[in-house]
């Protein structure tokens, strides 16, 4: 899959099952994994041992998850489930009648020390074919393929960020976000506003928040 290569193949079915029993989920999360999910692939591992790579110092492997949906939509919280139950990096790839999509969580590690996770946010392309999906696997390690990843996928959300940590794109990405959320909401209420005061109010508060992001 993705055009990789083949000393990265894995091919291994992993039951639905698996995500949902022995594992306290809630109900709604149990029926996603139930109602929108055909099937869970693991085709492909990203590692030292499978491509000619340094070990990585955040990143031990990125697992290539291939997932045939039932239905063009999957909750996100069956993404969640599955990468708080695996130790690894994942690339989701999303199959829906030959269509697919690329998702990929910013995943780090909760405590230092620990081997659990937890994965702040997810990116993902649009639907598209297979063969337009082909990720470039760059740099010299294993954090810097999953690096470049989440930057290939998160596309525009995280442009203007090339340079910086990867850390630092995500929140700064996030706090932009919500920047732009507080400023439309402004906006949204200063064309509502009859009152003249109000609105030129509004107004610079709206200019105060600009000023400040």
């Amino acid at each position: 899959m993705l055009n990789l290569p083949k000393s990265t193949e894995f091919g291994k079915k992993i039951p639905k099952q698996k995500f949902y029993d022995k594992i306290e989920i809630s109900p709604e999360v149990k029926r996603a994994l139930v109602e929108q999910i055909k099937e869970i692939r693991w085709v492909n591992k990203l590692s030292p041992d499978t491509l000619n790579l340094q070990p990585g110092t955040k990143v031990t492997e990125l697992e290539v998850f291939l997932i045939h949906l039932k239905e063009r939509e999957l909750d996100e919280r069956v993404l969640r489930q599955i990468d708080r139950e695996l130790p690894y990096h994942l690339l989701f790839l999303l199959e829906y009648e030959e269509q697919y999509k690329a998702v990929i969580g910013y995943k780090e590690s909760a405590e230092a020390g620990t081997a659990a996770f937890k994965v702040n946010r997810y990116y993902a392309t649009d639907w598209s074919s297979e063969a337009e999906l082909r990720p470039e696997l760059r740099g010299l390690d294993i954090d810097a393929v999953y690096e470049g990843c989440v930057r290939q996928i998160a596309g525009a959300a995280l442009s203007g960020t090339q340079g910086s940590d990867l850390r630092d794109s995500i929140e700064n990405a996030a706090q932009q976000e919500k920047l732009e959320r507080q400023l439309a909401a402004l906006d949204a209420k200063i064309r509502k506003e009859k009152q003249p005061k109000k609105k030129f109010e509004l107004v610079q508060e709206r200019k105060r928040l600009q000023e400040q992001g």
